[in-house]
């Protein structure tokens, strides 16, 4: 690894982290870097997994520090999630790089869809906490989240924040809060597997993560500060622009 791609891979991580905090996708950035820096795509989706869990960690950590925490739902919904990763996992050590893309795209354009539709605006009132049946409903959600996170993981910031808004209709300042700590928890152990089967560069890991982190510090700190609305201009404007590069409109490579 050269100075220049040391370089290159922490910039790539900066931008990866502000982006997957505030909406989701920092990993069509990631990914399609690391590849061009010859790592085969199975490997880059596992080293990418080191970067994402240093980022998570510092961006809880900056929105408990400003108040944006609850312990039993994040863990009420991020057990399920945990086992889903489990066999998301497992299957994305040989899914094929076309079938990756095809999927993220679809998915994209879903998400894209749920955020013109805006359900958060169907809500007569914000709600401040869940029924049992909200709770049973998002676990249920999440299991399959877990699997896809497990897989795939690229975009899935942009279904957990779908997912939570029709679920919670909590603000999407506090959503991403939960977001982080979800997907470190199911991260953990999809990582592991990742690591078991050989499919993790610790050199390009590791680099990342520097960026990944402050990346994550900087857009933590956007999100609380400037609210929902910029947050949901960062959601429309990275969903159109991944979704055209999966569909080959564009390469970043």
């Amino acid at each position: 690894m050269s100075i220049l791609h040391i370089v290159l891979v922490i910039l790539t991580g900066i931008a990866a982290g502000f982006l997957n905090v505030n909406a989701g996708g920092g990993s069509l950035i990631v990914m399609p870097m690391l590849i061009f820096l010859g790592l085969p795509s199975a490997v880059a989706n596992g080293t990418n997994r080191i970067a994402l869990m240093v980022q998570n960690i510092i961006a809880i950590s900056n929105f408990r520090s400003k108040g944006f925490f609850d312990w039993k739902l994040n863990i009420t919904l991020a057990l399920p999630a945990v086992v889903g990763s489990l066999i998301g996992s497992n299957l994305a050590i040989s899914m094929p790089a076309e079938l990756f893309n095809k999927i993220l795209a679809v998915v994209m354009l879903i998400v894209l869809a749920l955020i013109i539709w805006n359900p958060q605006s169907k809500l007569k009132t914000k709600k401040e906490s869940l029924k049992k049946k909200d709770k049973i409903i998002g676990a249920i959600i999440f299991f399959f989240i877990g699997i896809y996170g497990g897989a795939i993981q690229a975009g899935v910031g942009f279904i957990i924040i779908a997912a939570l808004t029709l679920i919670t209709g909590f603000s999407l300042v506090r959503i991403n809060s939960m977001k982080v700590f979800i997907v470190a928890i199911y991260m953990a152990l999809s990582l592991l597997i990742f690591i078991i089967n050989g499919k993790v560069n610790w050199l390009y890991g590791l680099s990342l993560s520097v960026g990944n982190g402050v990346g994550a510090y900087i857009g933590s700190n956007f999100s609380v500060k400037k609210g929902d609305k910029w947050v949901k201009v960062i959601l429309v404007v990275a969903i159109i622009l991944m979704s055209a590069k999966l569909f080959g409109v564009f390469k970043l490579f």
